[in-house]
């Protein structure tokens, strides 16, 4: 990718910037610089019983249309299109999936994908984003969103997102996560313990994170839910040089390396540069080796009760398809009859809750 001449300062490294891209200059000066991140690579394994039966193959569920007949993908670029340009998103994909994303993003400008060759985690797809975008927005601030998430109450989500734009434009070197208020007492969502805060208050407030709670048991579930803590939709909002300062500081060698391949001048095109570096790593989680590690330099704020699902595995997906008020295919009957619909005590109250059964593949 061509690098411009004009550099700054992100505060990370010896990264150098620029901010000569300058699309929507009737934008006010926060429009113009904010971005997304739509992070699109993954292999959505857990819901393949789902996908199959919808698509045929093994296509992961953010490119199959689940909802109205648009894939997942689809409508994360709808929802972030009331917040965000379109030209000013950034999409992390796979070079594996690429015949199932390349119909739908042909209209997309080559800049605004990064093609990892081989998915390697969400911590690369996030720090190659990032890189590239700093690289063309030196003041950018950046909103970082899963692509195949829902949410019941778009607009509620919506609200909360440009609060958090609002404040991070202010703190420029605070990183703020987006958690859903909890309705039960989930163990399959990482949970956020706000520092002195209970979700309620955090609807019009910024908290610090006391601590990250990755799928705990039912007990401590149970004492979450009570303590209003709040699960992690992994939707995060800041300053991108705030983002590259953290990612430095948990995982300095990775942080290097990208650097040094992404700013090493040669002719070489980005995506050849990376892939040799890609076919030497493990996989790497974002949660668990940077925020996770980081929880004194991060901030929380509440969507309040917006009806949130990863749609991770096919109870959630159906659970969140008859809240919305649509029906299952047929086709979908045999997954729908593995699943056991019971108001469980371990509920809060005035919410029911949707307990998985063993699936019965192939019924």
């Amino acid at each position: 990718m061509k690098r411009h001449s004009d550099t700054g300062t992100a505060g990370a490294g010896h990264l150098q910037l620029s901010s000569n891209l300058r699309p929507g200059a009737s934008r006010t000066t926060t429009m113009r610089q904010r971005w997304g991140v739509i992070l699109a690579g993954g292999d959505g394994t857990r819901l393949q019983p789902l996908t199959r039966i919808a698509c045929g193959d093994d296509r992961p569920k953010q490119f199959c249309p689940l909802l109205g007949g648009k894939t997942l993908l689809a409508h994360t670029r709808r929802r972030l299109s009331k917040t965000l340009d379109p030209d000013r998103v950034i999409f992390a994909l796979a070079k594996k999936h690429e015949p199932y994303y390349m119909e739908e993003l042909e209209s997309v400008p080559e800049f605004q994908r990064i093609v990892q060759s081989h998915n390697q985690g969400n911590l690369p797809a996030i720090l190659w984003s990032l890189m590239r975008l700093v690289s063309w927005e030196n003041q950018a601030l950046v909103e970082i969103f899963p692509s195949d998430h829902y949410f019941a109450n778009e607009d509620g989500f919506i609200s909360t997102i440009e609060r958090t734009f609002d404040f991070a434009d202010k703190e420029r070197d605070s990183v703020i996560l987006l958690g859903a208020e909890a309705t039960h007492p989930e163990t399959e969502y990482g949970w956020i313990e706000p520092e002195g805060s209970t979700a309620r208050r955090l609807s019009r407030e910024f908290a610090s994170v006391q601590r990250f709670w990755e799928k705990p048991t039912r007990e401590i579930a149970r004492e979450l839910l009570t303590k209003g803590c709040l699960w992690n939709t992994f939707v995060m909002i800041g300053s991108a040089g705030a983002f590259l300062k953290m990612i430095q500081q948990t995982v300095p060698v990775l942080f290097e390396r990208f650097e040094a391949a992404l700013l090493s001048g040669e002719s070489e095109s980005e995506e050849h540069s990376m892939q040799s570096i890609y076919d030497s790593l493990v996989p790497s989680d974002f949660s668990k080796q940077v925020l996770a590690q980081s929880a004194e330099r991060l901030l929380v704020t509440s969507c309040g009760d917006v009806g949130w699902s990863d749609l991770g595995e096919p109870r959630r997906f159906i659970a969140a398809l008859t809240e919305d008020g649509r029906k299952p295919p047929r086709s979908w009957e045999c997954l729908t009859d593995c699943l056991a619909e019971v108001t469980s005590t371990d509920s809060a109250p005035g919410h029911s809750r949707v307990r998985s059964a063993p699936m019965r593949i192939g019924c």
